[in-house]
């Protein structure tokens, strides 16, 4: 698979133009924040962009980041500009051809940007071995990836190395596409259905425990979108089988719960964080609006509280009485079908 892959995008695909089908794409809807920064990054980086959502969390400055499956470098140049001069952004990817059009244009970024030394670099090698790249435990604040998961053969080991590199409080923030089932393995060797992000793809519930298998505990779903496949050949393929690009954010947090357990907490937001000064989203069920009280289950209240976003937010209670869980926090398809992105987003804990 790792081969299917380098050829699909060394060699097959030589824009984003070539791809067959609008699985790897992200929408239009870009914060307005973004766009100034797009801007100001080459043209032939933004032609090898491939990628199904937005990968940039809040609070990146002076931070160190790492990018798994960096590609042609799109992410990391907007993530050098967010994090700053003094922070620094870690590609990594396994295809030679798209790492030299991201290295051929550090010293473009390095000026539009006006640092006095670049604030990037860019690693040959696999996401599933890190520790061949001599990345240090604990060593990253922040992880993204865009639309790449799906595409390594050994998940599990993705996320075992994820959690290894980060530092305690850190965050696997990602973008993926997933299925309502189980990809039938006729497909998964599919060369085009795997190149085009489809048949690598997770059954969504094997996601959840496979995060939770290597430490990952509570994953936060943030956002989530349709993909219907516009390639009728293709689409026949794949049957009923249903896609989505889905956003997830995943902390390393020790000793999270399996469920929203309630113990009487609430959270304040302060309206700091930079480009977020009246809510602050932070999945799909928390929409915190600057200076409401807001009640929380207990894991929530950890990820604000054990995380960079501690000094955004009040906190209230402890963990001293427990009143049971919250309800409503139930199971099944978490993605939306419809138009109704958003909509889960009102109200309390879950």
């Amino acid at each position: 698979m790792h081969d299917i892959v380098q050829q699909y995008y060394g060699a097959t695909l030589s824009s984003s133009l070539d791809l067959q089908t609008n699985a790897c794409t992200t929408g239009d809807d870009l914060p307005e924040y973004v766009k100034p920064i797009l801007a100001q990054v080459h043209s032939e980086v933004l032609a090898r962009y491939y990628g199904c959502g937005l990968v940039l969390p809040e609070l990146l400055e002076d931070l160190t980041v790492l990018d798994l499956g960096c590609g042609a470098g799109r992410d990391v140049y907007v993530l050098s500009k967010l994090v700053g001069e003094n922070g620094q952004v870690i590609g990594v990817d396994m295809t030679e051809e798209q790492l030299a059009v991201a290295r051929r244009h550090e010293e473009y970024h390095r000026k539009a940007f006006g640092y006095g030394s670049s604030n990037v670099c860019f690693l040959h090698g696999y996401i599933e071995r890190l520790s061949e790249l001599k990345l240090p435990d604990a060593s990253v604040d922040v992880i993204v990836s865009n639309c790449v998961l799906n595409l390594a053969p050994d998940k599990g080991a993705v996320l075992r190395e994820a959690w290894r590199v980060l530092k305690p409080g850190g965050e696997l923030y990602f973008s993926d596409i997933y299925t309502d089932r189980r990809v039938p393995a006729t497909l998964a060797a599919d060369p085009v259905l795997y190149g085009e992000c489809l048949s690598g793809a997770l059954y969504w519930n094997d996601f959840i425990n496979l995060s939770l298998k290597h430490g990952f505990d509570d994953p936060r779903l943030i956002e989530d979108r349709r993909i219907v496949l516009r390639n009728a050949e293709l689409a026949g393929r794949t049957g009923n089988m249903r896609f989505y690009s889905a956003t997830y954010r995943l902390f390393k947090l020790d000793n999270l719960e399996p469920a929203c357990e309630d113990y009487g907490q609430a959270v304040v937001y302060r309206g700091t964080i930079p480009y977020h000064p009246h809510v602050f989203v932070l999945d799909k069920h928390h929409r915190f609006e600057t200076g409401k009280h807001f009640p929380v289950c207990g894991n929530t209240w950890r990820m604000l509280h054990d995380t960079r976003f501690a000094s955004h937010f009040e906190f209230y209670g402890s963990f001293e009485r427990h009143y049971g869980i919250f309800p409503g926090c139930g199971v099944g398809l978490p993605y939306d079908d419809g138009d109704s992105a958003g909509a889960g987003l009102a109200g309390g804990c879950c």
